[in-house]
């Protein structure tokens, strides 16, 4: 019976395995692997007795079952391995967790769950910043109402709204290739971190383990690798999350029946929105990965709790850890994915947008004139209250804002009425947004080339 949503609905299977049962049990069987391998280097164990070592060191052989068997007896999971591989390498077992203490195991194997982790999603990030820099490319032109406070502001371009998502994604692809070598690390300095059971080279020893599974070595550690590193990692989760979840709450809300200048795309043959109203097409997706990206972060405050540990280490953190590290590592590469399904599928209605910014009745362009009043010599404050007087005046009466500016004789008396209405076209007033979006594009392909 599947119990957890992530078993059943949430996730690929692909990044959900790393952190099974199977997952954890095959990367603790390949640190047991390296330690013996490392040994074998410094020449403690000799060439036969590690290709015993190597030869059994696979889940085909020391199965999760066997262990799992052992573990019901001694009620250690990592001396169950340890003893289900000792007895798989017959005389060779001697040398089979020579030297550790189980959180070496444990904590170098979370290194590689770790390191498999971001790599896996760091794929998921550049494709979803692939498929926005199309969708900031590809309206780049299309004009729209700005908004702050939830009203009409001035006009911006859906690219420009794009290239803000965009640049974000990016910062979030360089924060992670920064982060990855400091979060990757495993440990094998022993009980509390001396590395006196490893004997002289322990530090050498370490290092061999460490660089021949592809992770960082720390400097100094406790019985346990230092929890900062997953906490920034999970910080990571979460402020991607929180960007997906930006990114996605701004498809839902243009996507409103008032507003309808963007959405989902719906597939109108076969989905369903709503088994009574059968006009409804709503944002699932979005909505799916946005409360999907809250689950991310509330995994951030267990996650600082788990790194206040007593003295060399407890075991509170241990629990906890096989929740947060996985529930909030598989839950953020779904919500990265279906953020790039949203986005690749997204419709823009550019007319739409046009519409809106015409049912403004011109005042989104009441910045623009006052910014030409400046220009000709008329003071700031002003030119705004000129136009503040103007704008209000125009919503008392339901006018368009270009008629009541063609009466006022401040107005009037610097402009032509063909200069006032080139100012009231939504396109003449974007600014640098072409540029910006350009540089943002060229910036987002350069990093994930």
């Amino acid at each position: 019976m599947a119990f957890c949503p992530l078993d059943y609905r949430y996730g690929c299977q692909t990044f959900k395995h790393i952190w099974s049962e199977d997952g954890r049990h095959e990367r603790q069987l390949e640190v047991e692997r390296a330690l013996v391998w490392a040994h074998h280097q410094l020449g403690r164990v000799s060439a036969e007795d590690y290709a015993a070592v190597e030869a059994i060191a696979t889940p085909t052989v020391v199965t999760k079952q066997r262990v799992s068997d052992i573990e019901a007896e001694t009620r250690h999971d990592i001396m169950a391995l340890t003893k289900a591989m000792a007895e798989a390498a017959g005389e060779a077992g001697w040398c089979v967790h020579l030297g550790a203490t189980s959180n070496d195991i444990v904590d170098t194997a979370v290194g590689l769950q770790l390191r498999d982790s971001m790599v896996l999603l760091r794929e998921a990030l550049v494709q979803l910043i692939r498929v926005c820099a199309d969708v900031a490319e590809r309206e780049r032109n299309t004009v729209m109402l700005g908004r702050t406070h939830g009203q009409a502001a001035v006009p911006i371009t859906f690219g420009l709204k794009a290239a803000v998502w965009l640049d974000e994604l990016r910062r979030h692809l360089v924060r992670l290739d920064e982060a990855s070598p400091r979060i990757a690390v495993g440990k094998f300095l022993g009980a509390v971190g001396t590395g006196a059971a490893q004997g002289a080279d322990a530090r050498e020893l370490q290092r061999l383990i460490l660089e021949h599974l592809g992770l960082g070595v720390p400097l100094v550690t406790t019985q346990v690798v230092g929890r900062d590193r997953y906490i920034e990692y999970m910080h990571w989760l979460g402020s991607v999350a929180t960007t997906c979840e930006k990114v996605l709450q701004e498809v839902r809300n243009l996507q409103r029946s008032e507003i309808a200048e963007a959405g989902e795309g719906f597939d109108v043959k076969k989905q369903v929105g709503s088994s009574t109203m059968a006009h409804k097409k709503n944002p699932i997706t979005s909505e799916n990965a946005c409360g999907l990206a809250r689950i991310v972060r509330s995994f951030i405050v267990p996650t600082h709790e788990n790194a206040i540990l007593w003295h060399e280490r407890d075991l509170a953190n241990s629990s906890a850890e096989r929740f947060t590290l996985s529930h909030a590592s598989a839950l953020c590469e779904d919500v990265l994915a279906k953020t790039a399904l949203v986005l690749r599928d997204m419709w823009v209605d550019a007319d739409r947008c046009r519409a809106n910014i015409e049912a403004q009745k011109g005042l989104v362009m009441a910045e623009k004139v006052m910014i030409e009043l400046t220009s000709h010599g008329v003071g700031r404050d002003e030119a705004h209250e000129i136009m503040r007087t103007a704008s209000f005046s125009a919503v008392d009466s339901g006018e368009h804002l270009l008629d009541v500016c063609l009466r006022t004789p401040e107005i009037v008396a610097v402009f032509s009425a063909d200069e006032l209405a080139k100012m009231f076209e939504p396109s003449n007033h974007l600014g640098v947004a072409g540029e910006l979006v350009d540089e943002a594009v060229a910036l987002a392909r350069t990093a994930i080339a």
